[in-house]
């Protein structure tokens, strides 16, 4: 008999493995890599910061395209200069070939900057892999500090017009400060300043603002159009159908639908409420703050109630109707029937429905994305928005990851709140059983 629990133990975990390697996969793994990516200051804007870097290294394509041209460019400018300026000209050069020399002692640096300078020279692209070196951090900072001093000595020059061509060298020597590149792990400080930054602290108001009073008007809605539609009446096939459109809308669609309504010039809807003296002015609904919040708040009910409504009616679908018949017989109203029966009955779909809402709309981005930006003055602007503007936008992946990681504790957090109680009122119903 044990032998035969063992065999059955063993078959359940080959059969819920699959399940966890899946959501490993797809749901674990990419925040794992984005808190990895978070660690890092990186920037795609910034040659050298594209990419993750644990150690020193020199990028020797740029490293190759600069240092022959600064000693040509050097070599002109001395002869078209006085010979004071000359002199300093040669020793500036002297100091940065003593620093690429102790470079090049590396055998490997050497034949690695060979094999780029041949490529280079052949006009061919240079693969990744060569591409960037691993060099020694005291030999990299020295260069480094060669060429920050270089930058000022010309620089002076330059300012005080010694030189005939000062963008020539100036522009090749910190185009060669480039090519040198540092470790760009930053540890926890994207977490810490976005603790502490006002903007992170608004989006995420205005995410929960957001998402409190959708959901909870979707849910009033969506209950209340469940009941209804859970009623035998003539044509309740079409209204269910009717019922459903503006959720088989796309979103991207629907915002721009919104959007065209409460335009201030054209828009219908903004032209009957500023009629009928609802609002001052057609134009105030994407133009002020007030307003943006509630456009969008309307629309995403619109959208989305239709979905509330539909686990809503699938959970009444369980309902037996002899529980009715029995309150009926009773004396029981109809409203006494619904806050005894139905509502009772359907608090673990409600619970459901409620989790899936509000984890959605937490998450929110193209419908706030494409009916106002997040704007006026990111009054409207979610932490997802936000997260997306830092990552594509201004191309600092390490921040966007940091702000992506923490949408995703948000979203656990809020998961585990409503699993827990769900879970606490399923087994209370079975304990009532």
């Amino acid at each position: 008999m044990a032998k035969k629990r063992l065999s059955e133990k063993q078959a359940g975990y080959l059969m819920v493995f699959p399940a966890l390697l899946i959501i490993l996969v797809i749901a674990i793994w990419p925040v794992v890599r984005s808190f990895w990516i978070s660690l890092y200051d990186v920037r795609l804007n910034d040659p050298t910061k594209s990419q993750i870097h644990s150690s020193y290294g020199i990028d020797l394509e740029r490293y190759a395209n600069g240092f022959p041209l600064l000693k040509s460019n050097i070599t002109k400018e001395s002869q078209e200069v006085e010979p004071p300026v000359a002199k300093t000209l040669d020793a500036v050069m002297q100091s940065i070939q003593s620093a690429d020399q102790e470079l090049r002692q590396d055998q490997k640096f050497a034949d690695q900057y060979k094999q780029v300078d041949d490529l280079l020279f052949d006009y061919k692209p240079v693969p990744e892999d060569l591409k960037f070196f691993d060099a020694d951090k005291q030999k990299a900072e020295k260069l480094k500090q060669t060429l920050q001093d270089a930058d000022k000595q010309l620089l002076d020059l330059a300012n005080n017009k010694q030189l005939k061509h000062p963008d020539d060298v100036l522009g090749v020597v910190r185009g060669m400060e480039g090519s040198i590149i540092e470790p760009n792990f930053v540890g926890l400080a994207y977490y810490k300043q976005f603790l502490s930054d006002s903007r992170m602290w608004s989006s995420l108001g205005n995410t929960a603002l957001f998402t409190v009073v959708s959901v909870v008007f979707e849910l009033v809605l969506g209950l209340w159009i469940a009941v209804l539609i859970n009623k035998q009446f003539v044509g309740r096939g079409l209204v269910r159908a009717a019922v459903l459109i503006p959720w088989a809308i796309p979103t991207v669609i629907s915002a721009l639908m919104w959007k065209f309504m409460y335009d201030g010039q054209n828009g219908i809807l903004s032209h009957l409420m500023w009629q009928v003296g609802l609002i001052s002015d057609p134009a105030v609904l994407l133009t002020t703050k007030a307003g943006a919040m509630f456009s969008t708040i309307f629309a995403d009910v619109w959208k989305t109630t239709p979905f509330m409504a539909l686990l809503l009616f699938a959970g009444l679908q369980t309902v037996p109707e002899s529980l009715y018949e029995a309150a009926e017989v009773d004396g029981a109203t109809k409203a006494q029937q619904f806050w005894r029966i139905t509502l009772p009955m359907l608090k673990s779909s409600i619970m459901v429905a409620l989790l899936f809402r509000t984890l959605d709309a937490f998450r929110v981005f193209d419908l706030i994305y494409v009916l106002t930006g997040g704007g006026p003055a990111n009054s409207t602007e979610t932490i997802s928005i936000y997260a997306y503007k830092t990552m594509f936008a201004q191309m600092e992946f390490g921040a966007g990851s940091a702000l992506s990681v923490l949408v995703f504790l948000c979203v656990a957090l809020i998961s585990m709140g409503y699993i827990k109680i769900l879970g606490a009122d399923l087994l209370g119903d079975n304990s009532g059983k």
